[in-house]
C-alpha cells in the first residue's frame, strides 16, 4: 500500500519543492493539500493530480487515512503543527528551519524522540558532495581539520517568488511574508543561513559558541538580509557561515581546510575537488588537485530519503530533530551575538 501523504501549506515551497518531489517517489501518494487561497489549491491540485484539498490544517492532520504530513508553512508555525502531527501518529517532513524558538525546538525534539514515526527536519544535507566530504574527513584524508566555510545566498524572496508565480499561475505576489517581521519573525539568517550552518554542522559536528554580525543592506524589512557567523566547533576547528538575500548571482557551496589538504564544493555545482600540497617545505610549491568521486552516495532528493527511512523504520542519520534543534540554537545565538556584540555559548549537542 502506498504511503498516503497530506501537505499543509499551499505556498511557494509546496509548489516548487514538495509537490514535484513527492509525486516522483514510487510508493507515495499525495492525497490532500491544505491552504488558505482557493486559487492556489485549484492550481496545485490540478497540476500535481492531488485528489482533495482543505482549508483546515487540523483536518488534514486528524484524518485517519493520512499516514504522513509535510509541513510547508511559514517558520513560526512549524512546531505548532509538527507537534499536532506527531500526536496524531503521523510521519513528519518538516520544512526548514525547525523553529524560531529554542523552547519550541526542545518541545519538538522531546516529542520526536518519544515516537516511532520518522521525522525529517533537514532535507538539504543528504547530498553526495556533503556526505562524501564527511567520509573524507572521517578517514583523516585532510589531516587535522582547522576550518570550514559555507555560503548559501540568493537574490531574495522577491526573486524566488518570481518563479513561484509562474508555477502558481499568479501575476503578482503582494504578500511577501518573508519581509514582515510580525509573521516571519526572522530574516535571511534563518531562511538561507540554515543551509550554511547545517552543512558545517554535518561536516564538523557540535558547535560550542558563536560570534556573528547581521545587517540589513537592501531589502524593505527590519529583519536581517545579510549575515555572517563564526562557529567554534568542539573538534577545535573554526567555521564561517555566510548568507543573505542580496546575492543576485547566487552562491551555494562549501569548503573544508585541513593540515594535509582541503575539499572544495565550487558554488552552484555538484562537484567536489580535493587539493593537497606537493611539498610541505616550499610555501610556493604547487598544489595537486583531483575530482573526488561522489558516486558512493546516491543522488536522491529529501522526499525519497524520507520515504526510505520510513520504509526502514529509522530516523534520518543527519536530517533529524536533534540536529535541527542544535542548528536552531546556533541561529538564535547568532542573532543574539549580533545584537549584543558578545560571544554566545551553545548548550545542545549532536
Amino acid at each position: 500500500m502506498a504511503l498516503r501523504v497530506g501537505i499543509i501549506g499551499a505556498g511557494g515551497i509546496a509548489a516548487k519543492l514538495h509537490l514535484p518531489e513527492l509525486v516522483s517517489v514510487a510508493g507515495i501518494e499525495v492525497t490532500v493539500l491544505a491552504g488558505r487561497k482557493q486559487s492556489r489549491l485549484d492550481t496545485l491540485c490540478r497540476k500535481f493530480q492531488v485528489p482533495r484539498f482543505s482549508h483546515s490544517y487540523e483536518e488534514v492532520i486528524a484524518d485517519p487515512s493520512i499516514d504522513a504530513v509535510v509541513i510547508a508553512l511559514p517558520h513560526p508555525l512549524h512546531v505548532k503543527y509538527g507537534l499536532m502531527a506527531l500526536a496524531a501518529g503521523k510521519h513528519v517532513h518538516m520544512q526548514k528551519p525547525l523553529s524560531t524558538s529554542l523552547e519550541e525546538a526542545e518541545q519538538f525534539v522531546q516529542a520526536a524522540e518519544k515516537t516511532d514515526k520518522t521525522v525529517l527536519c533537514l532535507p538539504f544535507v543528504a547530498r553526495p558532495t556533503l556526505l562524501t566530504a564527511r567520509d573524507c574527513i572521517a578517514r583523516g584524508e585532510l589531516g587535522r581539520i582547522s576550518a570550514a566555510h559555507a555560503r548559501f545566498s540568493h537574490g531574495g524572496p522577491e526573486v524566488y517568488y518570481a518563479t513561484i508565480q509562474q508555477i502558481l499561475e499568479e501575476e503578482t505576489e503582494e504578500d511577501l511574508w518573508f519581509f514582515d517581521a510580525q509573521r516571519a519573525d526572522v530574516g535571511a539568517l534563518f531562511d538561507m543561513g540554515v543551509y550554511s550552518v547545517a552543512h558545517l554542522v554535518s561536516l564538523l559536528g557540535t558547535v560550542r559558541s558563536v560570534m556573528a554580525r547581521c545587517s540589513t543592506v537592501d531589502k524593505p524589512t527590519t529583519l536581517e538580509d545579510t549575515a555572517a557567523a563564526i562557529l567554534d566547533f568542539e573538534c577545535g576547528a573554526l567555521g564561517v557561515a555566510e548568507t543573505g538575500w542580496c546575492d543576485g548571482a547566487r552562491t551555494y557551496g562549501f569548503e573544508v581546510h585541513g593540515t594535509q589538504g582541503k575539499l572544495v564544493n565550487p558554488p552552484l555545482t555538484s562537484h567536489l575537488i580535493k587539493y593537497r600540497p606537493s611539498t610541505l617545505v616550499d610555501e610556493d610549491g604547487g598544489l595537486i588537485h583531483e575530482a573526488v568521486d561522489c558516486s558512493g552516495h546516491a543522488n536522491i532528493h529529501s522526499h525519497q530519503h524520507w520515504f526510505d527511512c520510513i520504509q526502514n523504520r529509522q530516523q534520518p542519520p543527519l536530517s533529524n530533530a536533534r540536529y535541527a534543534r542544535h542548528i536552531t540554537e546556533i541561529l538564535l545565538a547568532a542573532l543574539e551575538s549580533s545584537r549584543t556584540n558578545q560571544l554566545v555559548t551553545i548548550r545542545s549537542r549532536v
